[in-house]
């Protein structure tokens, strides 16, 4: 008897861990809904961008990426994304994806304008910068060299 009240109390202890593991890491993958105005940028290729990615001002986050989608008729990449509503974007901002390293991960981030007027829900961005792949840089640099002075 003593011992299955003890392999209880060690499984009600595991449980307990486990849960709390759980909730830490909730808490670290920012799981939070799509809280906040949507508005769309448009992009010639989303260079690897993807649905919960962040959204930046200056380096600090104040949004996500909510969808991606093609537009059938232009071809261009529509991103949606969640801002924070207690954030107000210039109407004249521009946006670019951009890499948070060298070994990857991407975010978009907006550039704020000077306009005093802002942009509402579902408002677009058209001024955007399509990402610079390093992978193509390095070709052109590559085939550059090849090519040089003969």
């Amino acid at each position: 008897m003593h011992r299955n009240t003890l392999e209880t109390i060690m499984g009600g202890i595991v449980l307990l861990a486990a849960v709390g593991f759980l909730m830490l890491a909730y808490e670290a993958a920012d799981m939070k809904g799509n809280e906040g105005y949507q508005i769309t940028a448009e992009f010639g290729s989303t260079g690897g961008l993807s649905i919960g990615d962040d959204v930046r001002v200056s380096g600090i986050k104040v949004g996500r990426i909510t969808a991606q989608q093609l537009d059938p008729i232009t071809y261009v990449a529509k991103i949606s994304m969640a801002i924070d509503p207690a954030i107000k974007i210039p109407s004249d901002s521009s946006a670019r994806i951009t890499q948070a390293s060298l070994l990857g991960g991407n975010y978009l981030e907006l550039m704020p304008g000077a306009a005093t007027e802002t942009l509402a829900a579902g408002a677009v961005i058209y001024d955007t910068r399509d990402p610079v792949s390093l992978n193509d840089l390095l070709g052109k640099a590559v085939f550059s060299a090849e090519s040089g002075p003969n």
